[in-house]
């Protein structure tokens, strides 16, 4: 079976797959600090408890924290007797990214444009809410070739607290109302709409620039939320960089 690991900036996720299906999936905090016998107790005790009889025997990973990617290879070494594939790194892509030379695109966007590819075809915007909200194009071979960064939605709620002494800590949530009548519904309303506008204004640009019809795939917790709000997105992909690991591991699998 193939253990897929997308370690992201707030997050790291294992999951595991049997060759159809995800047979779990457990999530905690990234922490670089974590050694190798670490992720493996934390590990090994949530598939017990799930009743997880699950043989790995390949391991591919996602790393938007390269200080991780140590102790993942000496975890896959120790406790699986393999070396796992790192995206960006050693992993073959089924169509490399076509960006600026010297331009370092992040695994995770690179296995969710994978996946994207392997369920929609070409020509799609991925939006993804993550630590950052990220817009991803992925052109008609299946290629990357680009997008934009924007700050995450949590992120910019945790800066505007901290930056504003009298405003508070705000969850994210779709207003009843525009116009806020008080300050927790006023930032409310700031975030949500504004959110709304930035997918809405981004997507149209990039359809624009590139002159074709191009689905909006969106990835990520927040996603249903703003689709709730108005018909921003094409399809929502729960599991699209999971789904993208395997893909890559597929396809380097067929290389040997």
């Amino acid at each position: 079976m193939l253990l897929c690991i997308d370690c992201g900036n707030t997050n790291t996720v294992f999951s595991v797959w049997d060759g159809t299906r995800f047979l779990a999936t457990f999530r905690t905090a990234t922490e670089w600090q974590r050694t190798a016998d670490q992720y493996w107790v934390w590990f090994e005790a949530l598939a017990r408890h799930r009743k997880l009889d699950a043989d790995i025997t390949d391991v591919i990973v996602s790393a938007t924290v390269p200080r991780v990617v140590f102790n993942l290879r000496v975890m896959a070494d120790r406790y699986f007797g393999c070396r796992p594939l790192v995206v960006g790194r050693d992993a073959a892509l089924p169509t490399p990214p076509r960006v600026d030379e010297g331009t370092t695109v992040g695994p995770d966007r690179l296995a969710n444009a994978a996946g994207a590819y392997d369920r929609h075809g070409g020509d799609l915007v991925i939006v993804d809410f993550g630590t950052a909200t990220t817009f991803d194009v992925v052109d008609a071979d299946g290629a990357y070739v680009g997008g934009a960064i924007a700050p995450g939605i949590n992120l910019s709620l945790e800066a505007l607290h901290q930056a504003a002494a009298a405003l508070p800590h705000v969850d994210i949530t779709k207003p009843q109302r525009v116009v806020g009548t008080n300050t927790v519904a006023c930032m409310q309303s700031g975030v949500f709409w504004g959110y709304v506008g930035l997918i809405r204004e981004i997507t149209t640009r990039i359809r624009a620039e590139r002159a074709r019809p191009m689905k909006v795939i969106a990835t990520g917790g927040l996603a249903p939320l703003f689709q709730q709000a108005e018909p921003l997105f094409d399809a929502f992909e729960e599991d699209l960089t999971m789904h993208g690991l395997t893909v890559i591991h597929k396809h380097n699998e067929s290389m040997k």
